[in-house]
């Protein structure tokens, strides 16, 4: 990369790519944020149902509870609200699940539509600082009565292209990270579900009235 030309960029359209700046630090700073919520609730969630079906299939809603507090993290979270539920209001348990689910998704969300819109403006914002660029080029051509060469005008061309490149490399690195994270939420969100099918499939196989009435009281396995 001509170092000048870069220099020229920074010096002369700094305004127009000071927000496509603002937004590469916005990225930054949303990945860093989101990457330790992720591994701060990252569980290991295969191991986590099979435990869970057998306390369920036991009757044991209480041990399958204190195995989701020992859990912890968003799917213990669900997890313990879902069986609290299904303990004492079994009747609604689907609704008060949703809505529990739901909770959840939102805080896996948090700050992602911001990487959305860096992805969907960024483009926009560097096709803007490369026009106005090329309009003051060409503006100073007037000025100087065509008495400027080809390479001033391909100077000015070159540095108007730094602010398109600029805003596309943000917007590329935005949409990456943001179909990457939401993996992460459609795999929560699949757990959810799955977790979800094990409570009802417990439901249907008990009376809601015996549902709360069947809790044994056996100290849940270590693990967690």
């Amino acid at each position: 990369m001509d170092f000048q030309l870069l220099w020229f960029a920074i010096a002369n359209d700094w305004m127009v790519l000071l927000p496509i700046l603002v937004c590469s630090v916005l990225t930054v700073a949303v990945t860093i944020e989101r990457h330790y919520f992720y591994k701060k609730n990252s569980r290991d969630v295969v191991q986590f149902i099979h435990r869970l079906q057998r306390e369920l299939q036991r009757g044991s809603l209480e041990n399958s509870q204190l195995l989701s507090a020992q859990l912890g993290g968003i799917i213990g979270e669900v997890s313990e609200e879902g069986i609290r539920v299904l303990a004492e209001q079994p009747e609604s348990f689907e609704r008060s699940y949703d809505i529990t689910a739901s909770l959840a998704t939102r805080k896996l969300e948090k700050n992602l539509p911001i990487l959305g819109t860096i992805a969907t403006i960024c483009p926009y914002l560097g096709l803007f600082g490369t026009v106005v660029r090329i309009l003051i080029t060409f503006g100073d051509l007037s000025k100087a009565g065509g008495q400027s060469g080809a390479p001033e005008i391909m100077f000015g061309i070159g540095s108007a292209l730094i602010a398109t490149a600029f805003g596309l490399g943000v917007a590329i690195l935005a949409v990456a990270l943001n179909n990457y994270f939401q993996s992460i939420v459609n795999r929560y969100e699949d757990d959810f579900q799955l977790l979800k099918l094990l409570f009802l499939s417990f439901a249907d196989e008990r009376d809601p009235m015996a549902v709360a009435g069947t809790q044994e009281r056996r100290p849940a396995q270590p693990g967690y």
